[in-house]
């Protein structure tokens, strides 16, 4: 179907000005965790926030007070989570992966980077964009939980207090 009525296309204009307000303030109350680098439940929770907001504007089944608590109740449920992660390691566990030693004083992991998906080229990539190059140079890479890599070079790796929630090279 093209085109239905006048009225449809009104009321989802309407919908979306009034809707579009209270998805600001669903993600200024969510925090900047939600606009920063996003770890798998993050983006899962600001995915959900977009979707209510298109099932506000689009389902005339829903109105803005149910979509209004809609979103509420993920930003409560996301602030909820957020907090108790904060506080307890069984939750932050069940909410975020660890991060994840690539490489180890110049040596590729390979079941690591088997388990996560990563490719030798990759880790390569990653070196070459931190602006070293060689493998040989580097005391760490890591794969962190928002799926960016950090490299450490030999000259900076310090006394590896920056590893300390990094499980160790086997």
């Amino acid at each position: 179907m093209f085109f239905d009525t006048w009225n449809g296309l009104a009321r989802v204009l309407v919908m979306a000005a009034l809707a579009y307000p209270l998805l600001i303030a669903a993600v200024r109350a969510s925090g900047k965790r939600t606009l920063s680098k996003m770890n798998a439940f993050d983006l899962v929770v600001t995915v959900a926030l977009g979707s209510t907001l298109a099932t506000i504007v689009l389902n005339r089944q829903v109105s803005l007070a149910e979509g209004a608590l809609a979103l509420g109740s993920l930003v409560a449920l996301q602030y909820a989570t957020a907090w108790a992660s904060a506080r307890h390691r069984g939750v932050r566990r069940l909410v975020k992966a660890e991060p994840t030693l690539l490489l180890h004083d110049g040596r590729m992991l390979g079941e690591a980077m088997r388990r996560e998906r990563v490719t030798p080229d990759e880790v390569r990539q990653a070196i070459r964009t931190q602006g070293t190059g060689a493998v040989e140079q580097v005391q760490a890479v890591v794969l962190e939980t928002d799926g960016s890599f950090s490299v450490i070079p030999r000259s900076q790796s310090g006394s590896g207090t920056a590893m300390d929630d990094v499980a160790p090279a086997p």
